[in-house]
C-alpha cells in the first residue's frame, strides 16, 4: 500500500460544510498530527488572509496556523513576484488578495499597472471594471485567482470570482491566466511550500472539477470524499477519476491502518 508523506487538503465540503464540521474530519487532522505528517489547507478563497482562514478553522476545532494555509491569493502574488517579476498590480479583490501582494512587496495601483489580478470582490463596481479593462487593453497581464463561476451560500449560488474575470475577458477579448485549482500553478507553488515530492503527496477534496482535477493535471494522487459537492453518481458519470474514493476521512484513517 502506497504511503503518503504530505497532504494538500481542501476546506469547504471536505472539513466543514457551512457552519458544521464534517464527521471524521477533525479525527483525520489529529491523526496527521500524531503521525507527524506535514499538510497544507489548500483553498481557492482569495478574500481571506491565511491567518483569517486559520482562525476560522480553529473555530471548528481544527489545529491551524497561518503557515499551514495556502490560498489562491498567495499563489497569485508569488507567481507575479517570482515568474513575472512585475513591480505593480491593480487588484480587484478583497483583503486577502490585497495583503498577499503587499507581503510580496508589489505596489498596488490603478494607474498603468503591469498586471491586473481579479479575485472575488463583493464591492465590485463598473468603475473598477473600466479601469481594469483599460489597463488590460493597454498591455497589462491579466490574471484571475480562480475560475469558479458560482459561490455557494445559504442564500443560494452567488456570482463567483470567475464570473467577474470572464466579464472582463468578454469586454477586452483577453482571456485571464487562472491560478487556483484546478490549474497546475497553485499546485506547483503549494508543493514548494509543503516541501514534499509530488509522488508522495495526496490531494484531498470533495469537488471533481477543482480539487481532483487539480491533482490529475499535476500528476498528484487524489482522494475524493463524498461529504460535499460530488456524489457517487456524479463520480461514476465523470471522465475525471480520483485515485481513491471514501465516504469520509475516517475511512481513510482505517485504510492507512490496514483495517
Amino acid at each position: 500500500m502506497k504511503k503518503y508523506h504530505g497532504y494538500l487538503i481542501d476546506l469547504d465540503g471536505t472539513l466543514f460544510r457551512g457552519t458544521e464540521r464534517i464527521d471524521g474530519a477533525l479525527e483525520f487532522i489529529e491523526w496527521l498530527h500524531k503521525q507527524d505528517v506535514p499538510y497544507l489547507y489548500l483553498t481557492n478563497n482569495s478574500t481571506r488572509t491565511p491567518e483569517q482562514v486559520a482562525e476560522k478553522l480553529r473555530q471548528f476545532g481544527f489545529p491551524a496556523t497561518a503557515e499551514q494555509v495556502y490560498t489562491s491569493a498567495l499563489a497569485a502574488a508569488q507567481y507575479v513576484k517570482q515568474e513575472l517579476n512585475a513591480p505593480s498590480v491593480f487588484v480587484i479583490g478583497e483583503e486577502g488578495l490585497q495583503q498577499a501582494f503587499r507581503d510580496q512587496g508589489i505596489r498596488l495601483t490603478d494607474e498603468n499597472p503591469d498586471v491586473v489580478v481579479s479575485g472575488l470582490d463583493r464591492a465590485f463596481t463598473y468603475d473598477k471594471m473600466k479601469k481594469a479593462c483599460l489597463s488590460i487593453r493597454a498591455g497589462a497581464t491579466f490574471i484571475g485567482t480562480n475560475a469558479d463561476r458560482a459561490l455557494p451560500t445559504e442564500a443560494g449560488l452567488l456570482p463567483g470570482s470567475g464570473s467577474l474575470a470572464m466579464g472582463m475577458a468578454y469586454a477586452t477579448g483577453v482571456d485571464p491566466l487562472f491560478i487556483g485549482k484546478p490549474e497546475p500553478i497553485i499546485m506547483r507553488l503549494a508543493l514548494q511550500a509543503l516541501g514534499v515530492p509530488p509522488e508522495r503527496v495526496l490531494v484531498i477534496g470533495d469537488n471533481l472539477d477543482t480539487d481532483i482535477l487539480a491533482g490529475v493535471r499535476s500528476g498528484i494522487d487524489t482522494l475524493l470524499v463524498f461529504t460535499g459537492i460530488t456524489t457517487r453518481e456524479m463520480a461514476r458519470a465523470s471522465a475525471v477519476r480520483a485515485t481513491y474514493e471514501v465516504e469520509n476521512l475516517r475511512d481513510w484513517i482505517k485504510r492507512e491502518k490496514g483495517e
